[in-house]
């Protein structure tokens, strides 16, 4: 009977000693590769190797060419309704985002006659990804040519798009708010 539970004790005693030596391995990778922010010295000389590479000389032949050009206009048209979370008119010209998009959910819209990527943001699933929590679901209601009200609190940009990209944090569609961003629970 001694040889039963010496050979069930020993293995448990084994295993916890393990599993409480990997728990203390993960805490100090994790405490290892929390890093200080960068100086300005830096932060700018990690810029200039990045400027250097090819996908940095890339990103800078974009910003020169009438594409990148007109996607910064476009970013300095609504700049000042979106530092002050202002209402901005907008017709919806499109209900698909442009082929190869990466931004989740999003339409097109012509701000003072200027295209946007009006983006949300993927949808989120429950656990078993069967069941989709949709957010969006007065958003897929939307027609072309509907004018809607955005107010947005970030516009974006990439080499990949054609467009400015505005997040869509609030839409108003006919008087009736029909989409308003959670706020970030414990955070900023």
């Amino acid at each position: 009977m001694k040889k039963i539970i010496y050979a069930i004790i020993i293995p448990l005693i084994v295993i916890s000693g393990l599993v409480f030596a990997n728990r203390e391995i993960k805490d100090e990778t994790a405490k290892k590769s929390i890093q200080k922010p960068l100086s300005a010295a830096e932060n700018n000389a990690e810029l200039k190797k990045w400027e250097a590479s090819s996908d940095g000389i890339k990103y800078k032949e974009w910003e020169a060419s009438p594409a990148g050009k007109k996607v910064y206009a476009g970013e300095a048209k609504i700049r000042k309704s979106i530092l002050e979370f202002a209402d901005m008119e907008g017709v919806v010209t499109s209900l698909s985002l442009p082929p190869g998009s990466r931004l989740g959910f999003g339409v097109m819209v012509s701000i003072n006659e200027v295209d946007y990527i009006l983006a949300f943001g993927l949808e989120q699933s429950d656990n078993n990804g069967m069941n989709i929590n949709n957010e969006f679901e007065q958003l897929y209601k939307l027609s072309v040519n509907d004018k809607i009200i955005i107010r947005s609190h970030n516009v974006s940009h990439a080499p990949k798009y054609a467009y400015p990209i505005v997040a869509g944090d609030y839409v108003a569609h006919d008087g009736k708010i029909i989409y308003k961003r959670a706020s970030r629970k414990g955070g900023c």
